[in-house]
């Protein structure tokens, strides 16, 4: 076991010495050790599972289904999560309680920290609290930006939306990848998920200072404080956003990026890191692609849609009002043919435990803020209101609903922004998919299509 260990500490620190190297000599496991030798048996396991079942039909696909946006079709390989429609998401098989129970903590805090899921994504397992302060310190030591990154986000026009300034950012970072440079002096395929691991951990460290580098432009004085290399990732992102003294919204910031992170492969951001990355793009074009499909209404921008409607809501009705009163305005919304924003999921048929978590959260620490009773109090009226309605499969609450609240409390009231945080989050859920995705030798991603005509005789024949 010593030696293999002792042929893994020389391959990561030639693959990448100036950064990584002195991670790599502590006699607890790294994360990509841990990794690596977990490789070679999930590759077997795959392996042996299309050889035996390969041939067998799993699902037939519905004409609604293929006009329905794929909705429902089994057709993706995603290991971070699964999420049912009655019981959630589940990392890895956690529920997020689990995650919160579970999951290491920093020193007097009590929401789990999100590199300690990262893990837990990209392994299976929950990591020590040893493991969980290494991956803090890595990303800390990996997190500046390269000079021109930097003047790139500086000489963005303060009107451009904070989401396509991420993307721009996030794809200007490809001048650092060392997955293209690999690819181009023609690295064996085996090999390919060393290099993409390593663009995973530069970008995702990389992304507090290219979030509050956005934020500070855009919002405030385009100061941007330095990483605390001491510190850990949440607290970094909390601190350079200008919040970093308040503890209780740091400890917001750790539970928001880890219920954010992955919800299976099929949502929009999820699934274009798959595609773009089936095309041997780097983690940085994938994770681009990632953030300009959550920059989408009826994605990741729904979290600033919700807290507009919720202030409206109370500009137009007040707070501490009737609970008749707030039926009347749900029945006014939707009889102008607009919907409750924050309200339904495509696969969720119950409250969104994400959005459970961050109630959990508020009851805790803002319990008589007015605007967390109006959004309360809507979630014991909205669902029967929906209900009633009709038209729609869930009447529930999902994530969106509640996000906006709380950051607003804490003096984040910059709703064009929120989408940015999502984006930092959902990082850490679909680059572990990709690391796999390149262990595994997934292929380019090509489904097949056809036009109307050909449906029309597809289905007649039935």
């Amino acid at each position: 076991m010593s030696a293999v260990r002792s042929s893994l500490r020389a391959a990561l620190k030639a693959s990448n010495a100036n950064v990584s190297a002195r991670f790599y000599s502590s006699k607890t496991a790294t994360l990509k050790e841990t990794l690596a030798a977990m490789i070679p048996e999930q590759q077997e396991r795959v392996k042996a599972l299309k050889k035996e079942h390969g041939h067998k039909v799993i699902q037939e696909v519905t004409l609604d289904q293929v006009y329905g946006g794929m909705r429902g079709i089994k057709s993706m390989v995603w290991e971070g999560s699964v999420l049912d429609s009655e019981e959630g998401i589940r990392f890895r098989g956690l529920t997020i309680p689990d995650c919160q129970a579970q999951l290491p903590k920093a020193p007097g805090g009590e929401e789990p920290l999100p590199e300690g899921l990262f893990w837990l994504l990209l392994t299976g397992q929950v990591p020590s609290e040893q493991q969980v302060r290494d991956l803090s310190a890595e990303w800390a030591a990996r997190a500046d930006l390269p000079k021109f990154v930097e003047e790139l986000i500086d000489r963005c026009p303060t009107t451009l939306h904070p989401m396509a300034q991420f993307s721009l950012a996030v794809t200007a970072l490809e001048h650092e990848s060392a997955f293209a440079k690999a690819y181009a002096k023609g690295i064996n395929k085996k090999e390919y998920w060393g290099p993409t691991f390593e663009d995973s951990m530069d970008v995702i460290a990389k992304l507090p200072n290219i979030a509050g580098r956005i934020y500070r432009n855009i919002y405030k004085d385009g100061k941007v404080a330095p990483i605390d290399k001491s510190q850990d990732y949440s607290y970094n992102l909390s601190n350079i956003l200008g919040f970093g003294e308040n503890k209780d919204f740091v400890e917001l910031m750790r539970l928001y990026l880890t219920i954010h992170t992955d919800h299976e492969g099929g949502n929009v951001s999820a699934h274009t890191a798959h595609l773009v990355g089936s095309a041997l793009s780097s983690p940085m074009l994938s994770l681009s692609a990632a953030l300009n499909g959550l920059a989408g209404p009826l994605h990741g921008l729904a979290n600033q849609e919700v807290l507009r409607w919720i202030e409206q809501m109370r500009d137009t009705i007040g707070t501490g009002v009737s609970d008749e009163t707030i039926k009347d305005y749900l029945w006014k919304t939707l009889n102008s043919g607009r919907v409750v924003p924050g309200y339904g999921h495509a696969v969720l048929r119950k409250t969104d435990p994400r959005y459970m978590a961050q109630r959990e959260f508020a009851l805790k620490h803002l319990p008589e803020d007015p605007m967390f009773k109006l959004v309360s109090q809507v979630y014991t009226i909205a669902p029967g209101v929906l209900t009633e309605h009709g038209k729609t499969k869930n009447p529930y609450p999902n994530v969106d609903a509640h996000s906006g609240v709380l950051l607003q409390y804490y003096g984040l009231k910059e709703a064009n922004y929120y989408t940015v945080l999502f984006g930092v989050s959902r990082a850490l859920g679909v680059l572990p998919q990709l690391i796999w995705d390149r262990a595994l030798g997934m292929p380019l991603e090509r489904p097949k299509s056809f036009d109307t005509t050909h449906w029309e005789k597809i289905v007649k024949k039935l």
